[in-house]
């Protein structure tokens, strides 16, 4: 449901040098002007030249680059190179500082941006920046991970692991994956598919709960002639518990943290035509507005709400808790009209005082939703990160394939 964000930013970054250049453009002097008696103007426009490689929307950069800064006429004064996550990554200058070059190799499919900053003699700026993304290289895969690394999360988030190649020998991947828990609580991973590995609990972590994703994939054959290149490993904690519960049938969402019950909203939930999902679903990804195009879900052109406010993902078929501006505010509690969402009251724009704007300010990734109801299909387990919905022994029995 989600225009491609990152496109959109170059886009946009280029259509703003676009007016730089057109706005800044120095006119002439008009019939008449006096400019040869005219004193000279201070110079605004800076000696140094900044060089950066690889171009801004490069794509494929190989992971040695080379990625390079260099400034003619001038001095490097920053230099900042950054995966998408903002770790940074360490680089030396030249001598005069006049060049920069990252310390080591670059990770394999990443997304990084490079600003640097430059100064002349007489300290005018001049800056310039880059984004691009890296490659996997041919005959390694690699191991893209949620949550990230860092974060605090709800109960209900499972680590979750998609590859960049099919993996056939499951076994030997999963060995060199471990996920620990603290205080301590068995942890059991599950194969959706060739290239997709989630690990939980039997149940929703504790609160407090500090969690250790190790990866020990460098060197480990995950198909016949790949092999991992990952040794790392990612920290997140479990923050407090909120677990809301939606009852189809009486049109309400009872919102419960640490158990206890903390507010009482109405919402209208999925018509007959489009029931809403049954079961527990995790708050995958929060977006304080976005657009929802009937036509990335299959159903034509149904609707196109471009400003759709408090939006909180459930499933990655494009189920969602969000803020409803356009029905008549009688539609919560009385009746279910969307089209397989739950929406809250809210206002055009979205309001922090509105149930929605209530809900997506309590709400962080990982809290969980579970939806009831005497109609309508349970989510599957692999429909966004829901492996919830399968039990222990279902979700167990596939963990660990043999090799093959």
């Amino acid at each position: 449901m989600h225009p491609g964000v990152r496109g959109w930013a170059r886009r946009a970054a280029a259509l703003g040098l676009g007016l730089l250049l057109t706005g800044c453009s120095g006119g002439s002097a008009g019939p008449g002007s006096t400019d040869a008696a005219a004193p000279e103007p201070p110079r605004t426009v800076p000696h140094a030249q900044l060089a950066v490689t690889p171009a801004d929307g490069a794509q494929e950069v190989p992971l040695d680059g080379p990625v390079t800064v260099t400034v003619a006429r001038g001095r490097l004064v920053s230099v900042r190179l950054a995966d998408e996550k903002g770790a940074e990554v360490r680089g030396r200058l030249g001598a005069g500082g006049r060049s920069w070059t990252p310390d080591g190799r670059l990770a394999a499919a990443t997304a990084y941006t490079l600003d640097a900053v430059a100064e002349d003699d007489e300290g005018l700026t001049e800056a310039q920046h880059a984004a691009f993304e890296t490659r996997t290289p041919d005959r390694t895969f690699v191991a893209f991970y949620t949550p990230e690394d860092g974060t605090t999360v709800g109960v209900g988030m499972p680590v979750s692991l998609r590859f960049s190649r099919a993996i056939t020998d499951r076994a030997a991947v999963e060995r060199a994956v471990a996920v620990t828990a603290d205080p301590p609580v068995p942890v059991a991973g599950h194969w959706f598919g060739a290239r997709r590995l989630d690990f939980r609990p039997e149940r929703y972590w504790a609160p407090g709960t500090r969690v250790t994703l190790t990866l020990r994939l460098k060197d480990v054959q995950g198909a016949p002639g790949y092999v991992g290149t990952q040794s790392k490993s990612v920290r997140f904690t479990v923050g407090r518990s909120q677990v809301s519960t939606v009852d189809l049938d009486t049109r309400t969402m009872t919102v419960r943290q640490d158990g206890r019950v903390v507010r009482t909203l109405k919402v209208s939930a999925g018509g007959p035509e489009h029931p809403t999902y049954l079961g527990a679903m995790v708050v995958s990804e929060r977006s304080a507005v976005t657009r929802m195009d009937s036509q990335t879900v299959g159903l034509g052109d149904e609707y196109d709400i471009k400003d759709v406010p408090h939006a909180m993902r459930l499933t990655g078929s494009g189920t969602f808790v969000h803020g409803n501006y356009w029905s008549p505010r009688t539609v919560f509690g009385t009746a279910n009209t969307s089209h397989g969402c739950i929406g809250l009251a809210d206002v055009k724009g979205g309001s922090p005082d509105s149930p929605a704007g209530w809900f997506f300010d309590h709400t962080i990734t990982g809290d969980v939703v579970e939806v009831r109801g005497s109609a309508g299909e349970r989510v599957p387990a692999d429909n966004g990160l829901n492996g919830w919905n399968l039990p222990w022994a279902g979700w167990t029995v596939r963990s660990a394939p043999a090799t093959r």
